[in-house]
């Protein structure tokens, strides 16, 4: 017999988040294997733009783990990753890091609550970087990027240096990614995990924007219902399960991805 067929909308969603709480448990991954299995997630999302696109993931004392320049994402693993410094000085690990990667180290000073970088110029992020339109979302399944993807307009040229950092990490502010004209999206996380799926999805709503503009006027979502689904969906848990499920998918064809030594999952 149903015991919950009256109860209301926001009893039933703190009764989901309570159950989400207890039943996704934490990856027994580290870091380094989340950040190369981030990598091959977004090669086979279709983020790679050979060399071009950095990751990086928070260590300690102001050093980062990033990609070896000179590697694609589908060549990255748990084991070539360097370890840098905000210098980009390289403290553990062989070859240098994308000098491109200057402008992470601005967001992590201006965002405590960062602890993934990831940048990379995927075909329709590209494409609508190319109209110097903001990221318009509108479809329920892009709600974890309402109002939280800002827009830089005026290209600063290539992200090697502080200037471009200084504007890069001022264009973001407190949202979780932008949209930077004539180049790429920037999406910077609580966790690896919460970075990862962004991104995938920040690609996804660029390509449904090019879709949509092209049959028609995109209509907005009312903004109290597209907060709501903001919140219930862009949360550490769904987030956990979102990239368990993609680092399956991209184990089943990069098991090279991680050490032959790493833990089953």
């Amino acid at each position: 017999m149903a015991t919950t067929l009256h109860d209301s909308k926001e009893v039933l969603m703190t009764r989901s988040r309570r159950d989400m709480e207890k039943m996704i448990g934490d990856s027994a991954w580290t870091v380094k294997q989340k950040v190369a299995l981030t990598c091959r997630i977004l090669f086979d999302a279709g983020h790679d733009s050979g060399l071009a696109g950095q990751i990086t993931a928070r260590a300690e004392d102001g050093t980062f783990h990033t990609q070896q320049l000179g590697l694609g994402f589908d060549e990255v693993t748990e084991d070539n990753l360097v370890l840098v410094d905000e210098d980009l000085t390289v403290v553990s690990g062989g070859g240098m890091p994308n000098p491109a990667n200057r402008f992470h180290s601005w967001i992590y000073r201006a965002r405590p609550d960062v602890n993934c970088v990831i940048h990379t110029h995927p075909l329709h992020v590209a494409a609508l970087s190319m109209l110097e339109v903001p990221l318009q979302v509108s479809q329920m399944d892009l709600a974890p990027l309402y109002d939280d993807c800002a827009f830089l307009k005026d290209w600063p040229g290539v992200p090697v240096g502080n200037e471009e950092g200084e504007i890069i990490s001022a264009a973001l502010g407190d949202k979780r990614a932008v949209l930077l004209a004539h180049h790429g999206q920037v999406v910077a996380a609580s966790t690896v995990e919460e970075a990862c799926s962004l991104a995938v999805l920040i690609e996804r709503a660029a390509r449904l924007q090019l879709l949509a503009m092209a049959a028609g006027t995109i209509q907005p979502l009312p903004d109290d219902l597209a907060r709501e689904a903001h919140d219930w969906t862009l949360t550490g848990k769904r987030s956990q399960a979102n990239f368990a499920y993609y680092a399956r998918k991209a184990l089943r064809h990069h098991s090279d991805a991680l050490a032959q030594t790493s833990p089953a999952h």
